[in-house]
């Protein structure tokens, strides 16, 4: 089952379960893949990868938004953003934790010959290729910058 049919079909199961906030969060994924789909020049259809790029960024924006409210001291606001960017989480692959994506940078940078920081570039195209949508981009970039800086 693609994205676009298990999100209409978690839709319909929120309707019918009159989970309102889930809801809202359904509906909000559900329009950005259909903005995607009918941009000009648009494929009319949206591919995994285009798919897991939206909820990426979908869930970026509520976790940020979560730590600005926090910052501003209003947890009611950042709880609920924090309950959205739940529900996303649910249809993103499982995150990799600190020491798999050493890990898995240690091995690309073997594979390409990175040893100093000149191949950082280089490098982060690489990693980011390999763990696109496993991994946050800033953890790849830590990890790359402290094994390339002989960390």
């Amino acid at each position: 089952m693609d994205l676009q049919q298990r999100i209409d079909t978690d839709i319909k199961t929120a309707m019918l379960a009159r989970d309102k906030d889930r809801l809202n969060v359904l509906r909000a994924i559900k329009s950005a893949l259909m903005l995607e789909m009918t941009k000009e020049g648009g494929a009319h259809e949206v591919s995994g990868e285009t798919g897991l790029r939206i909820l990426q960024k979908l869930h970026k924006q509520r976790t940020e938004a979560a730590a600005i409210y926090h910052g501003q001291g209003r947890a009611d606001l950042a709880a609920e953003d924090e309950a959205q960017a739940k529900v996303i989480e649910a249809y993103l692959p499982a995150r990799m934790n600190e020491a798999e994506v050493k890990a898995a940078v240690k091995e690309v940078l073997a594979e390409i010959g990175a040893a100093s920081m000149a191949d950082m570039g280089k490098a982060m195209k690489a990693v980011n290729a390999k763990l696109a949508g496993k991994a946050d981009g800033s953890a790849i970039a830590a990890a790359v910058k402290a094994l390339l800086s002989g960390g």
